[in-house]
């Protein structure tokens, strides 16, 4: 579904670009992946983004049906946009019934904001209403892009000040804590919000403790993530290793690369 011009800066900067090609075709290869990686379970990240990406509606059937070849292993996100749906409710509802586990607002992708339910999208407030009632989280992105068609204005956290504020029981995961330019807007929304968790994807290891030095602090709201394979981004056993790595006490790491996913995403 990519555009053209994004299919190509995708796969450019691709740092394993055939195991990410394999994987795209077949999730025996991406489970394959995952073994050699040394990971038990992954979240896969889709949402609906026509204008900017390429994205349709279709690709929240996809990854649904995608991960049916291992249900226990394989987490299904989707991301319905306002835009296209008129009973964004409904089509929630219908989601979180065939099994999405988590839920993606891109806003540079989606020119979405997250509190659009304010003004130009009063149907978000009927999404975040489900998954406030269903406890299924949603996903934000918080800081850039590298795609050209992307408006960076979308990712500025401090619009989730909002959807705290007026859905307190929705789990909210900040996508790769504003990176490079909103981290401290960031940390101030995990501190103040109990339900925050914050996702290191897209960070590079080494920046993880010089933005967020106290993260040690909430251990137990952070999780580790990848981004692969995006643009960039190192392959997923050598990310890993660089965040065990982290001069963190060894329950702080464990908390991150693993005990918080479980209980955000418990087994079933």
């Amino acid at each position: 579904m990519l555009q053209p011009e994004v299919r190509e800066a995708f796969f450019r900067g691709c740092k394993d670009v055939d195991e990410a090609k394999a994987c795209l075709e077949d999730p025996q290869a991406l489970l394959g992946y995952m073994d050699r990686a040394g990971v038990d379970r992954f979240v896969l990240i889709n949402y609906e983004s026509p204008e900017v990406m390429g994205f349709t509606s279709e690709t929240n059937d996809w990854i649904l049906d995608y991960c049916k070849a291992a249900p226990d292993r394989l987490l299904p996100c989707v991301g319905p946009h306002p835009k296209f749906h008129d009973d964004l409710g409904a089509e929630t509802q219908r989601l979180v019934d065939l099994g999405a586990r988590m839920f993606k607002i891109h806003g540079p992708h989606m020119l979405v904001q997250p509190n659009a339910y304010q003004d130009d999208y009063p149907q978000l407030a009927d999404m975040y209403r489900v998954l406030s009632e269903t406890g299924i989280p949603v996903m934000f992105h918080t800081g850039t892009s590298i795609f050209r068609s992307a408006r960076i204005k979308y990712g500025d956290p401090v619009t989730l000040d909002d959807v705290g504020c007026d859905f307190p029981d929705l789990k909210v995961i900040i996508a790769h804590g504003g990176r490079p330019l909103w981290t401290d807007e960031a940390w101030f929304l995990l501190r103040w919000f109990p339900n925050f968790y914050l996702d290191l994807s897209g960070i590079p290891p080494k920046r993880i403790l010089q933005w967020f030095p106290r993260v040690a602090q909430i251990a137990d709201r952070t999780m580790f993530g990848t981004d692969w394979p995006s643009p960039g981004i190192p392959p997923v056993k050598q990310n890993l290793d660089a965040v065990r790595a982290l001069d963190l006490p060894a329950e702080a790491i464990e908390e991150i690369v693993s005990g918080t996913a479980l209980r955000v995403f418990p087994p079933r």
